[in-house]
């Protein structure tokens, strides 16, 4: 499978950012990739920063205008979109939802982030309510997708009840980066870890992981941190974790990262370890935490 990835930074203008990725699925399109992978809340800037009200101008309801646009996307290029949006369920009720467009335009499903982070910088459970669908994969012409965002990327449980449904690959469309203050160290300590836990849902489950993330610094609003210095480095690993493309830190990147889904067969007869777990042993896991 052709996966093209854009890795990019956000402005406050979301017909600036709707125009750049437009063009960048153009591009990608024409480098025959099967399927586009865009970055957690793509069209508007990380608002998540602060608790504000006044944010919540910026989700929408699904289906609507940003689905129709992503939409005529997908079937102008041929190809399969995987977004990520602020949905508006109902008054009130607001979702991190990512979306999957099918190459003919239609909606082939969608997957609400159930893990909501709170921490300094990222105030999404002000603006979040937990997802309710679940972790089913997506069915596309182009296999099964399991798709996920951001924070659920680092929980094993997601990833491995995607893969027992038969996903061919994972995604989590993402948005993360460093805080001002942390040391160097710290920073490296941080993105390592987040490539790692990720790397590990491909070797445990023997699929393909693609990560998209945004890049560059948004200012914190309220003046009270140094902002979020996105991270970048958007990746495709491989079956066995093995990495077949590493974005850059610093730079917006659009590119096409080809992916032999052919060698999961493969890869699971020499680890068999869907094979070998105990599934009779395992029903703590269903609770908090076991005393």
């Amino acid at each position: 499978m052709k996966i093209g990835i854009i890795q990019q930074r956000c402005s406050a203008s979301i017909e600036e950012n709707r125009k750049k990725i437009a063009a960048n699925i153009v591009k990608l399109a024409r480098q025959d990739a099967q399927l586009v992978v865009l970055q957690e809340l793509h069209d508007s800037l990380y608002f998540c920063q602060t608790e504000n009200t006044e944010n919540f101008r910026y989700a929408l309801p699904i289906p609507g205008e940003a689905t129709e646009f992503y939409s005529r996307l997908a079937k102008k290029n041929e190809v399969v979109i995987v977004a990520s949006l602020f949905e508006k369920r109902a008054a009130g009720l607001y979702h991190n939802t990512a979306v999957v467009f099918e190459k003919d335009g239609s909606i082939a499903g969608m997957h609400r982030k159930m893990h909501i982070p709170d921490d300094p910088a990222y105030y999404e459970k002000f603006y979040f309510t937990p997802g309710d669908l679940g972790f089913h994969p997506i069915q596309t012409s182009l296999g099964k997708l399991g798709v996920q965002v951001c924070w659920d990327q680092w929980y094993p449980e997601g990833a491995r009840l995607m893969a027992l449904q038969g996903a061919d690959l994972l995604i989590y469309p993402t948005a993360i980066g460093y805080e001002s203050t942390d040391t160097k160290e710290e920073q490296q300590r941080q993105r390592e870890a987040w490539m790692t836990i990720q790397r590990s849902h491909a070797i445990a489950n023997g699929i393909p992981v693609v990560v998209v993330n945004r890049v560059g610094l948004e200012p914190d609003p309220s003046g009270m941190t140094g902002g979020i210095k996105f991270w970048g480095s958007s990746f495709v690993a491989g079956q066995q974790g093995e990495l077949l493309y590493q974005a850059s830190e610093l730079r917006q990147e659009a590119v096409v990262v080809d992916v032999d889904l052919r060698r999961t067969e493969t890869v699971r007869q020499w680890w068999p370890f869907l094979r070998d777990r105990r599934i009779d042993a395992y029903g703590d896991l269903t609770r908090r935490f076991v005393d």
